[in-house]
């Protein structure tokens, strides 16, 4: 009877024991299947439980315990309900071996086939219990409607990825769009053109961190095509670095690179087709309008940017221009009389002369006798050219003008609005609209090319 009411009282212990060994958290409140185990009596093997849970100069007390968790099984005696320990073991399990607790046993009631699925009806629980088969059959209907559910919100979300990263296949839909990032007239027109320069991406060579070099294997923050939109945008609309790094989600300084990039790369790719085009040619495309003038191999004319004031008071007398009243850049650009550009020259500071300009251009190399070409009255270029000159008529010693004087300077200037125009479609690039910062002087020169020539496209 003494027996049984000692086992009673040992069932009953408070529910505020706890495991002593370091980074154990066990304890006697949450866990009930847990036993708790009091040091052992014998001196010797007391100090080796201490050595074992690691704790120098330990006080052990009767209310100091530890918990079955660090015991194997084979450490407690058979018994149906409470745990003993063996004679003379100690505890071998610990958080610093890598040991990691088994899950309890379950009980017969646990182990019993069947599913106890829990339905909420308001503040009732109701238990529903399924056959075996009707288990396996839901648990694959539930698998698959999830696979469905996680596709659709893969879609989803690579729907919000294109939405707020801009590139190309985003406004693939919209000619009005397209006009508008990259001044091509449609998706099939930029496209084609992506056709014409695509295979010769894989030869570009890269600007990376101030240093030039050629790595075709590397993989880059964006794809070559959504890169050359970047630069599209960049030329047609002007932004800024900042603001491109932000629609495209890459860094600034990524962007400067592949602007600077792709600036030389299509300046030598463009640069490298002929749009000098030979008389033959010219004269078989010669429009109407040039009847009386079917010897004019190309119209010619000056243009100027804006570019941001130097600090440098030599280098203001030097891009200061006095027809513009500003430092500017200056470029000489031709047109065929049927609309094409077949000469751009470099640019040149804004201080230089027409006459200078068409001189150092090198077009005077590309004109034989048998040629003629259409300049404004500002181009003094009689004795560099060996060729005939249509230009308007001066007024000499304040005469009036004759009537076919008259008339040829009206024709000239009808014809040489053409050029202007063509110029004005150049300057659409509204990067170009802007005084240009001296930042980017060093590849300004390309960017004007190869925006010129991609008039032609």
């Amino acid at each position: 009877m003494e027996k049984k009411v000692f086992r009673y009282q040992k069932l009953m212990r408070p529910r505020s024991e706890h495991c002593c060994v370091p980074l154990c958290v066990v304890s006697a409140r949450y866990n009930s299947t847990v036993s708790f185990h009091s040091f052992p009596v014998e001196e010797d093997l007391r100090k080796k439980w201490i050595v074992q849970i690691r704790r120098d100069d330990f006080q052990v007390n009767k209310n100091t315990k530890v918990c079955s968790v660090h015991f194997r099984p084979d450490d407690f005696m058979e018994e149906p309900r409470l745990k003993h320990l063996k004679k003379g073991v100690f505890p071998t399990l610990f958080e610093w071996n890598h040991h990691q607790e088994q899950p309890p046993r379950l009980s017969v009631w646990e182990r019993r086939e069947r599913l106890l699925t829990l339905m909420w009806r308001g503040l009732d629980m109701i238990i529903v219990q399924f056959p075996k088969l009707q288990l396996w059959t839901w648990f694959y209907m539930k698998n698959e409607e999830l696979k469905r559910e996680l596709e659709d919100v893969r879609k989803q979300l690579e729907q919000t990825k294109i939405i707020h990263r801009v590139g190309l296949k985003r406004f693939a839909g919209s000619d009005e769009d397209i006009r508008f990032y990259t001044r091509f007239a449609t998706y099939n027109h930029l496209m084609a053109f992506w056709e014409l320069i695509e295979p010769a991406t894989h030869r570009m060579i890269r600007v990376t961190n101030s240093k030039v070099f050629k790595e075709p294997g590397n993989t880059w923050a964006l794809p070559a095509i959504d890169e050359f939109f970047l630069f599209l945008m960049h030329l047609a609309l002007g932004l800024k670095q900042k603001d491109l790094g932000h629609r495209f989600q890459v860094h600034q300084t990524t962007v400067s690179r592949i602007v600077t990039t792709w600036a030389n790369f299509l300046y030598f790719v463009l640069g490298s087709v002929c749009i000098w085009m030979p008389k033959e040619k010219v004269r078989a495309h010669l429009p109407e309008e040039f009847h009386q003038f079917r010897d004019t191999q190309v119209i010619l004319d000056c243009t100027e940017i804006h570019c941001q004031t130097p600090s440098s008071l030599l280098l203001q007398s030097e891009v200061f221009s006095n027809y513009k009243s500003h430092c500017t850049f200056k470029a000489l650009v031709g047109m065929a009389p049927h609309g094409a550009i077949t000469f751009v020259s470099a640019l040149y500071a804004g201080s230089i002369s027409d006459r200078e300009l068409f001189k150092q251009s090198g077009i005077i190399n590309l004109l034989t006798p048998d040629m003629a070409i259409m300049v404004d009255k500002g181009f003094l270029i009689d004795s560099l050219v060996p060729c005939k000159i249509h230009r308007p008529v001066f007024l000499t010693n304040g005469k009036q003008m004759s009537a076919d004087e008259v008339a040829h300077t009206q024709s000239v200037a009808r014809l040489r609005v053409h050029v202007e125009r063509l110029i004005h479609r150049v300057k659409e690039h509204k990067l170009f609209d802007t005084v240009i910062p001296l930042s980017i002087s060093g590849s300004i020169n390309q960017l004007f090319t190869v925006a010129c020539l991609l008039v032609n496209y």
